[in-house]
């Protein structure tokens, strides 16, 4: 697994460069874009394509080849590769084989604009791209509105504003964001603020109409106020004796002044201890 550079052509690895020059075949998503760059380093090797198309197709070809002592090295057009590119069947069935899989350290947008975003990184969630129907990526919003970690997003400048209008009606205006757009080039911008912020940046500005962009939305706070406390479910826990427990929850959230759906869904998926 070599990763690529993902706009400056310095950021590829020593070693990368020297397993590309060694393996016997270099799997590539397109052939075009993968020969610039073994061009540029001087790296002379057979090319072979998987992409969306052909990977169910030729996955086990190249199985085949591997099993018969072959050296193959999988690249995508930029970053780490199968980070939403083809690869994963192949990878898949190359474990099922006990064929070797090594991967290397190199480039990934959504990692280097994690570390440059000014956002908690200890905890986060890599989304990728969002639907692209207008209900599945409302719905996809939504599921991540309570999110408590960092969420990053690929997007493409075409659906950014509208992104950012859906991520400010869903979430709030005031929820801070990062826009990192073409890391890693010479026109490389990274904005942070709140969505009202960088929607005022981006909305009437061309220079945000192109290139590549990654979205990364601060984790949602969490409420002391939605904290379960012991005596909460003390009370619960004498209610339930006395009646069902989906009423038990509702008693207990009228008693308690405390959200009945936090308290339902705590319960539920047994978060926390019930004392019989």
């Amino acid at each position: 697994m070599v990763p690529t550079p993902i706009g400056n052509l310095l950021d590829i690895t020593y070693r990368s460069i020297n397993v590309l020059k060694k393996v016997d075949y270099i799997i590539s998503e397109n052939i075009r874009h993968t020969s610039i760059l073994l061009k540029h380093f001087s790296i002379k090797n057979k090319l072979l394509t998987l992409n969306i198309f052909n990977e169910k197709k030729k996955k086990n070809k190249y199985i085949i080849m591997l099993n018969n002592g072959k050296n193959i090295a999988i690249v995508s057009n930029a970053g780490t590769p199968i980070i939403n590119d083809p690869g994963y069947l192949l990878v898949k069935y190359a474990y099922d084989n006990n064929i070797r899989v090594v991967p290397l350290p190199g480039a990934c947008a959504a990692i280097t604009a994690l570390s440059a975003s000014g956002l908690k990184t200890n905890k986060f969630c890599y989304e990728g791209f969002l639907p692209k129907k207008k209900k599945l990526c409302e719905k996809k919003i939504h599921s991540l509105c309570n999110e408590i970690r960092t969420i990053i997003l690929y997007e493409s400048p075409k659906r950014l504003i509208y992104t950012i209008k859906l991520i400010k009606k869903i979430m709030g205006s005031k929820r801070k964001i990062v826009v990192a757009k073409e890391l890693t080039k010479k026109w490389e911008n990274i904005k942070k603020g709140t969505v009202e912020e960088i929607l005022n940046i981006v909305e009437n500005n061309i220079y945000w109409k192109k290139g590549e962009i990654t979205i990364l939305i601060n984790g949602k706070k969490k409420n002391k106020n939605n904290i379960i406390s012991s005596k909460i479910l003390n009370i619960f826990n004498i209610l339930k004796k006395e009646m069902k427990k989906s009423t038990a929850i509702k008693m207990t959230a009228k008693i308690c002044d405390f959200n009945k759906n936090i308290l339902y869904n705590n319960i539920v998926k047994k978060k926390y201890n019930e004392v019989d």
